[in-house]
This record gives C-alpha cells, structure tokens and sequence, in this order.
C-alpha cells in the first residue's frame, strides 16, 4: 500500500511573522521554493507556482494551486497537482499545508503533503511523487530555513 502523506518539521531562527511573510509572499516563495510564484492569499485564492528546471534533462514545471486556509500568522494551505483543465479541490489533488508555532525566539514549522494515496495514478506513479516530493521538501526547507534567518537577521526586515 502506497503511503498518503509527506510530512516535515524544522525549527527556523526567525520569528513567526518573517516565517509568514517567507511562506506565502510570491517575492519570498522564489528564494527557497519556485522560479517563479503568483499567489492570492485568501481562502479560494488562486496562484501558480514555477519551476524551470534548469540544467536538468525536466521540462519546467507549471503547478497550479487553489489556496484553501490562509490564517496568519500560523496556517497556510493550497492544493495542487490536479489534473490539467480542472480546478484543485478535494477529490482531485494534493493537500500541501504550513503550520507555524512560536518556539522561543524562532519559529517550528511543520509541512504536510497529503491525499496522495486518493489521487487516480497508479500506485508507481503515487511512489515516484512521494519520493520526489520527499527529497523535494528536504531540499526546500533547507533553503527555507537558511533564508528566513537570513531575512531576520537583516535590520530592514523586522
């Protein structure tokens, strides 16, 4: 049986509101993240989130998502990998959320990538995501982690 979820935890040397800001501002979302991000942040908000790719043998990836919680400073989620022509919602694509919690004077924050094992794919197409998604979110963190108390160690951005 195919596992349903991804999920991640990280501690950031920077507060919640800069982990906010990082998480969910498109200008922020393309230093750790995408190439490029355009996001609505409002529940049923749209955005797009892009990666080129580049120097790999990968096409650049267009992921459109639907954002389904965005209650600041401590919970952001979208859905995305639906299928083209659709509209992400709960019976066709993958829930992706962000939980932030204050801890001291940085900030816990924990990822979840789940519903995958509902999605129509054959249970090796489930496998490729999920290992993809995984080395994907350990990469990404780290980057997110670096940035964000780069970012709230910058007098300008506090």
């Amino acid at each position: 049986m195919v596992p349903d979820s991804i999920e991640r935890e990280v501690r950031i040397d920077a507060p919640v509101d800069v982990v906010w800001r990082v998480v969910t501002e498109p200008d922020q979302i393309t230093q750790w993240f995408s190439d490029r991000a355009e996001l609505e942040l409002r529940e049923g908000g749209d955005g797009v989130l892009t990666f080129l790719n580049e120097g790999t043998e990968y096409q650049p990836v267009v992921a459109p998502l639907v954002v389904v919680r965005a209650e600041a400073p401590h919970a952001f989620a979208y859905r995305w990998s639906h299928p083209e022509g659709t509209r992400a919602d709960g019976s066709n694509s993958v829930l992706v959320e962000f939980t932030l919690r204050p801890d001291g004077d940085g900030t816990l924050l924990r990822v979840v990538e789940s519903g995958v094992a509902a999605m129509a794919w054959t249970d090796a197409a489930k496998t490729r995501y999920l290992e993809d998604h995984r080395h994907g979110w350990d990469q990404h963190l780290g980057d997110l982690r670096t940035y964000a108390a780069r970012v709230a160690a910058t007098p300008a951005a506090r």
